[in-house]
């Protein structure tokens, strides 16, 4: 999900993959991507999610974390110069 101002501007729901959910949300946001938050309700354990919110603009990233590879997501959220929040609570299980 992609959240500014008090308002959801990009849901990415019912994919398969983080990435695809995380593509659809930044889609659907269009020019409301920059400067925004994205949150995802399972863990990033790539940086891959994190490289396209890069890409558009986004400013923090908040998510459960307790992947294996967290430093990943991590490390690519530093270069890019996004705020990354853990809550370390799962909402979603398979």
């Amino acid at each position: 999900m992609v959240a500014k101002d008090g308002r959801t501007t990009g849901i990415g729901v019912g994919q398969v993959s983080r990435i695809w959910a995380a593509q659809q949300a930044l889609e659907h946001a269009e020019d409301h991507a920059s400067g925004s938050v994205m949150a995802s309700d399972a863990f990033l354990p790539f940086d891959d999610v994190v490289i396209e919110c890069a890409r558009a603009g986004i400013g923090a990233i908040i998510q459960p974390g307790g992947s294996l590879r967290d430093e990943d997501s991590v490390r690519a959220a530093n270069e890019a110069g996004i705020a990354m929040v853990f809550t370390g609570v799962r909402h979603f299980r398979h």
